[in-house]
């Protein structure tokens, strides 16, 4: 095994930030190691990891039976395009989709979130031959321009004008907004079940059973954005499940693939088949090695049923982070794992806080939000170690 100096450690940090593109805010830390839901720094400091890869490593960091998996799909066959099947394709298509309703029984392998959303536009206006989104203030969608034309936050979105159009942005969980939004011109609504980069803030039953009705009168399609509450996170295997409706169009990405870059938009039939032959395509999409991944992380998600124990923590560790005696602290929310702290001042300063002083690493979700996306397989004692460090933070 190569081993390394701290001296090549720091110099390889430095290489990063220098050579990097520069679009990202760098931390000085540089974690060479993770497992489960602790990572480790090149000086060996040793870290709660409640960033979990911005929601990725839900079965923790280097799950062993992905590692092996990959291992053995490297060995074997690594590249081939869709036009040329490969077993592991086929098994990836059948281990997801036979946990999903029977309704959403066609696949289209990505890489990611953003071109998983990329491609549930470009299916929706093949299929109803419409060309407008409806989309909700504070969604995020992705970075990509077409993605990027259904996120909201006008950050992201002004510097790279004009994006597709056209798109209505309405208040989330406003139903009568939606009911005006949603025409006779509507492709399809786009909605976060959670959104997570607008602050943590589930949707209501009402609004999502109100979309799934509208779009259906209106001839539109619903696509719902579970890039980040998939897998497990929310605690049901999919967020769509607490509301009791199935979208024509599912997009998935973040921890599907276990670590491994993996996204899908999963539909239904009479969706896919609209789309011609050759309207839309990748060229790493559906890969052996990232199918292989998918179908272990799918397989120990089911087994270990992950999502139970969100549920189970989630809702305790929400109460613990409300218990704090805070006047700092607006409102805990979320769904599961997937936690939002709101304070009445920024959130950045105690972010980095929590990560100089105690070793958590946590997450902005706006300006005024912590948001903390711990792996599924993260210990209670853990847990209880963040509330502590969330206290003390805030108590100075």
């Amino acid at each position: 095994m190569e081993t390394r100096t701290l001296e090549d450690w720091r110099a390889l940090l430095e290489a990063e930030k220098t050579l990097d593109s520069g679009v990202y805010n760098k931390h000085d830390l540089l974690i060479v190691r993770g497992q489960g839901a602790r990572v480790w720094d090149a000086e060996g400091n040793e870290y709660i990891d409640c960033v979990g890869g911005y929601g990725v490593a839900n079965l923790g960091h280097s799950n062993p039976e992905v590692v092996e998996a990959v291992k053995r799909q490297a060995e074997t066959l690594m590249a081939m395009p869709q036009t040329l099947p490969t077993p592991m394709r086929g098994e990836f298509y059948r281990t997801l989709t036979a946990i999903l309703p029977p309704e959403l029984n066609r696949v289209f392998p990505v890489n990611s979130g953003t071109e998983a959303n990329e491609a549930a536009l470009k299916f929706a206006r093949a299929h109803t031959g419409r060309k407008k989104f409806v989309a909700a203030m504070r969604g995020f969608s992705g970075r990509t321009m077409g993605s990027l034309s259904v996120t909201w936050e006008p950050k992201y979105r002004e510097p790279f004008l004009p994006l597709v159009e056209p798109v209505e942005f309405i208040p989330y969980n406003d139903v009568e907004a939606l009911k005006r939004a949603v025409d006779e011109e509507t492709a399809a609504v786009i909605l976060e079940p959670v959104q997570g980069e607008g602050g943590v803030r589930p949707a209501t039953p009402e609004f999502l059973r109100a979309a799934r009705e509208i779009t259906q009168e209106k001839g539109a399609l619903l696509i719902l954005d579970e890039i980040q509450t998939g897998m497990g996170r929310t605690g049901k295997r999919f967020a769509f499940e607490h509301f009791g409706i199935v979208p024509d169009i599912l997009t998935l990405a973040k921890a599907l693939g276990g670590g491994v870059p993996l996204g899908a938009a999963v539909m239904r039939e009479e969706v896919a088949r609209s789309m011609p032959k050759g309207g839309h395509g990748t060229t790493f999409g559906g890969n052996p090695l990232a199918m292989a991944a998918g179908v272990a992380a799918i397989r120990y998600l089911e087994r270990t049923r992950l999502w139970e124990r969100a549920a189970e923590l989630g809702p305790w560790f929400m109460e613990k982070l409300k218990a704090i005696p805070s006047p700092k602290i607006r409102e805990v929310r979320g769904m599961g794992l997937m936690v939002g702290l709101e304070l009445k001042e920024k959130a950045a300063p105690y972010i980095a806080r929590l990560e100089k002083e105690h070793r958590v690493l946590a997450l902005q979700a706006g300006p005024t939000v912590i948001r903390f996306l711990p792996p599924l397989v993260i210990e209670k004692e853990d847990l209880e170690r963040v509330v502590e460090a969330v206290r003390a933070v805030l108590a100075e």
